[in-house]
């Protein structure tokens, strides 16, 4: 942990240093009117956020946030969506690097062994909450292709808008529209894209159609196909069932029914067909055996939108969304070496069909008023969601069979919520919200139980932010919410888990932001953020024990229980400058989390971080190019570091290099070009998350060509 706690400790020195030069510069400087920012440059942390209330940039938020934007998905040349979030601060990726084992974690919560981790996290793509858990398996499906912006919200305060039980955050996904592609004065345009890296052979081929039917009509078409070989680490060993080949496409139609209204019916799918896959896709586990596996994730959603600038009581947002995750598992091989048929030794060797079907309405408002030296934003509205899980298996002698540890039935949820923000001055910002969840577990005929399980959540903040010159500010919240037990953790058999509490989480959160513009040189932009956060976690819900032979060895039922009471605490710090010709960005996360009843360390929270990019700009010729480096340490508990006696997740320390260089010509024959190269792990160093459970990729060499016609 030495070179991550110098490089720390240096950050924050400078942190401290530059807080008195920024005041110091900006009070020197002529005043830039940020309502323009397209005057000067435009920071990671002045990205506007637009799913945590009124939209705001995340600099002026008083909650953790980051936007990913598309042109960092762009020069990430990202294979997998967990790419697009590793540099986030407080964000990992759990499970492995393949594209169906991978879950997210924030801040502590969410890993890949316990299937209710992913409940803890919600995940929306365009307004759609997708949800997955299904033993061994990833939680979210899908191809960064698809997207063009990301928002991360960190912290349960995210519980108030998205839905209670939020303890780590919420993840937004954005999919891209026509009109990201369509320069003005044009009809259309027609984008192709491939890509290549040198570590399992990944190839990308994508092609985009977006074309104006009429001035308030737009459709936008996109394709992708993406492969890849098993890849190698850095010691040159090769990660098992790490291949893949996956097509994935949208479609969206945008109708404009006035100056301001639109509706947009949208419809997503990716899909993944691949024999002789190891089934534990969290991590290699070479005792469960292989099987053949066919996920499909649809995505369908029709929305309206309309600000009625002319009203200040309407700002509408209406949607109605279909997610369907469906998982087809044949021909397992079973257990190594045991001489019976896999089917007969264990049920989840059988054939399978597992899936999950969400319906989901969603009705939201925003009224203003507005005074003197104030101004007021009421945001309410209503959310309904229905979803029901499936998994039937085929028994050894062709009988259908219901999965009893990955129950059936229906989770229906209706949510009313409430947020004011009252801005004063210009300087003083008030964020009080509230909402409830009224929640009703139903359980399939087929799982021989009828007993219905009901419960309501609620889900109270209060945030202020408060702007003490145009350049410093502080923020603090308090944020309280409620997760009910979920089907699996209810209905699970052969013991289910009637009675279980909610798990309760109460964060406090605070923090100071400064920017400082002018400094160097006209146009430039540099932003920190800083946020310290205290979250107390009661009635975690955990299985007593894994297996049936582990339960009758400790005298246990294997049961879902309320165990274990956890905090989790620690800080964030963020900072971002920009400029005609230099950009940098530092993210440094130190979290600590424990077991209260025990003082054990918590095995979900990642060690400390530092993430760094440091890059030039040849604004003439398009040319951008740059260094990204990751700082590790080593886990907070000292029996996790390389010991193989042990059970923890054995990591340790290590640094990552990649360098970057990508070319955007904006005039000339070659307009509308994109040529991104990159180098990850410069070095080949051999490493491993420590909230995945494989070693990660070696030296990869990646090369992305582009075109885009307009007509």
């Amino acid at each position: 942990m030495g070179l991550v706690a110098r490089t720390a400790a240096l950050l924050m020195g400078s942190v401290a240093i530059g807080m008195v030069g920024l005041q110091g510069a900006a009070a020197q400087s002529t005043n830039v009117n940020t309502d323009n920012v397209n005057a000067r440059n435009v920071t990671l942390l002045e990205r506007l956020v637009i799913g945590a209330g009124a939209p705001k940039v995340a600099i002026d938020t008083p909650q953790a946030v980051t936007v990913v934007s598309q042109d960092d998905i762009d020069a990430q040349q990202a294979t997998t969506v967990g790419e697009v979030l590793e540099a986030i601060p407080g964000v990992s990726v759990s499970g492995s690097e393949r594209v169906t084992g991978q879950t997210f974690n924030i801040r502590g919560i969410g890993a890949p062994e316990a299937s209710n981790q992913e409940g803890r996290i919600i995940v929306n793509v365009d307004g759609a909450t997708k949800h997955y858990e299904q033993y061994r398996m990833g939680g979210f499906f899908s191809d960064p292709e698809l997207y063009k912006q990301v928002e991360v919200l960190r912290g349960p305060a995210s519980s108030t808008l998205y839905g209670s039980g939020a303890l780590g955050g919420v993840i937004n996904f954005v999919t891209k529209d026509a009109e990201d592609f369509i320069a003005d004065g044009m009809t259309g345009a027609v984008r192709v894209k491939g890509s290549y890296n040198s570590n399992g052979a990944g190839t990308l081929a994508s092609g985009i159609l977006a074309h104006r039917l009429t001035d308030n009509l737009d459709v936008l078409l996109a394709g992708n196909w993406r492969r890849s070989d098993d890849y190698e680490t850095g010691d040159g060993s090769t990660v098992s069932s790490s291949s893949f080949e996956a097509l994935s496409g949208l479609a969206k139609v945008t109708a404009r029914l006035d100056d301001e209204g639109a509706v947009r019916i949208s419809y997503q799918q990716w899909d993944s067909d691949a024999d002789d896959q190891d089934y534990a896709q969290v991590g290699t586990m070479a005792t469960f055996g292989t099987v053949d596996r066919h996920v499909i994730d649809r995505t369908a959603i029709i929305s309206y939108e309309n600000p009625f600038s002319g009203n200040d009581w309407l700002n509408v947002k209406l949607s109605a969304s279909f997610s369907d995750t469906t998982v087809e598992q044949t021909n397992a091989t079973g257990i190594p070496g045991v001489p019976v048929p896999p089917c007969l030794s264990s049920n989840i060797f059988c054939d399978t069909e597992y899936g999950y079907q969400t319906w989901q309405l969603n009705a939201e408002n925003t009224s203003e008023w507005h005074g003197e030296n104030w101004d007021n934003y009421l945001t309410y509205g209503i959310q309904f969601a229905r979803q029901t899980r499936t998994a039937e298996y085929t028994d050894f002698f062709g009988n259908p069979r219901i999965f009893e540890h990955h129950p059936e039935g229906t989770d229906t949820k209706i949510g009313a919520f409430v947020q004011n923000e009252f801005v004063f001055d210009e300087k003083l910002t008030l964020i009080p919200g509230v909402r409830a969840d009224w929640r009703w577990l139903e359980p399939a005929e087929s799982i021989g139980l009828n007993q219905e399980v009901d419960d309501v959540a609620f889900s109270p903040k209060l945030a202020l932010h408060y702007k003490l010159t145009d350049e410093f500010g502080v923020f603090a919240s308090i944020a309280h919410t409620q997760r009910l037990p979920s089907l699996d953790e209810v209905y699970s058999a052969p013991f289910p888990s009637f009675g279980l509490e909610k798990e309760l989480s109460t964060n406090y959160e605070a923090g100071f932001s400064v920017s400082g513009y002018d400094l160097f040189q006209g146009g430039d932009s540099l932003q920190l953020k800083t946020t310290g956060f205290y979250n107390d976690i009661s009635d975690l819900i955990y299985r007593q024990c894994s297996s049936a032979a582990t339960c009758l060895a400790r005298g246990m039922t294997q049961q879902y229980v309320n165990l274990n009471e956890a905090e989790i605490y620690g800080a964030e710090v963020e900072l971002a400058y920009d400029s005609d010709y230099v950009f940098a960005t530092a993210a440094y996360t130190h979290i600590i989390g424990k077991n209260t009843e025990t003082g054990e360390y918590l095995d979900t929270v990642a060690p400390h971080e530092l993430a760094l990019t440091l890059g030039g700009k040849v604004p003439d010729y398009g040319v951008s190019f740059g260094w990204r480096a990751r700082f590790v340490a080593d886990p907070q508990d000292d029996a996790d570091v390389n010991d193989s006696a042990t059970s923890g997740r054995q990591a340790a320390a290590f640094n990552v290099h990649d360098v970057f260089v990508n070319w955007k010509p904006e005039t000339g024959p070659l307009e509308g070009t994109t040529v991104a190269f990159g180098i990850d792990n410069v070095f080949d160093t051999q490493y491993k998350e420590y909230l995945q459970n494989d070693p990660a990729k070696g030296r990869t060499f990646k090369l992305t060509l582009a075109k885009q016609f307009d007509y």
